[in-house]
């Protein structure tokens, strides 16, 4: 499982990076580590707004519309998906009874 002593704790926040690999990305206004430049794009933008330059902001627009698209292609293949399982349940249902 893991030795006790090296699992992280509140004082040791868990590593977003693997220690062999290049470092985070990093919020170059509150610091935070970031898995990559996406993800501290939407940081940025949403909990620095006031801060951001214009390039800044188009960056954190493009990636709110990026973030958007992936979740919406996401919701529909989960949903053809349940409705798969429920056609294929229905199906099993009426040939075995």
């Amino acid at each position: 499982m893991g030795d006790p002593e090296t699992a992280p704790t509140a004082s040791s926040p868990v590593p977003t990076t693997d220690p062999g690999s290049e470092p985070a990305e990093r919020c170059p206004y509150c610091g935070q580590p970031f898995r990559d430049r996406r993800l501290r794009r939407l940081h940025c933008g949403r909990t620095h707004p006031d801060r951001l330059a214009d390039r800044e902001r188009a960056a954190f627009e493009r990636a709110v519309r990026e973030e958007r698209t992936a979740m919406r292609r996401f919701r529909l293949q989960v949903l053809g998906g349940i409705v798969l399982l429920y056609f294929g349940f229905l199906l099993t249902y009426a040939i075995v009874a």
